[in-house]
């Protein structure tokens, strides 16, 4: 894997969530990555490592099951930092079988270091999340 920034890692989440595959691939995450949801479900709102992150994508795939068609108003922040970026985005998704549609905005705070993702904090719009699984 070439050495890829903060941006370029944030590009290829999007490109692989868009294409049906894991958002973080096992190649993008260090194996100490960490992965912190603030607003998730008490019981997944810390995750540490690259296996136990691949295993909580995996299981979350499986508990919604909806494919994502767009991201929408990307705006990306550069910081002082070299190693962190700032992703603001709106991410579409459909429910196959049902034409079932709904979005859901987010924020990203992904610090990456020698081409991989070392930490991955995203904020989540929890309320749009919930009403679409309900309807």
């Amino acid at each position: 894997m070439s050495q890829q920034g903060p941006r370029e890692l944030f590009d290829r989440f999007r490109r692989n969530a868009l294409a049906g595959e894991p958002a973080l691939d096992e190649a993008m995450c260090a194996e100490d990555i960490v992965v912190e949801s603030p607003f998730a479900p008490s019981g997944r709102r810390r995750v540490e490592g690259r296996a136990g992150v691949l295993a909580m994508a995996r299981e979350g795939r499986a508990e919604l099951p909806v494919a994502f068609e767009e991201f929408r108003n990307v705006v990306v922040h550069e910081t002082a930092d070299p190693e962190v970026i700032v992703a603001e985005y709106e991410m579409v998704a459909s429910v196959p079988g049902t034409g079932r549609r709904a979005a859901a905005s987010f924020v990203v705070v992904l610090r990456a270091r020698d081409g991989r993702v070392v930490h991955w904090r995203e904020y989540q719009d929890r309320a749009a999340i919930m009403e679409a699984q309900a309807s």
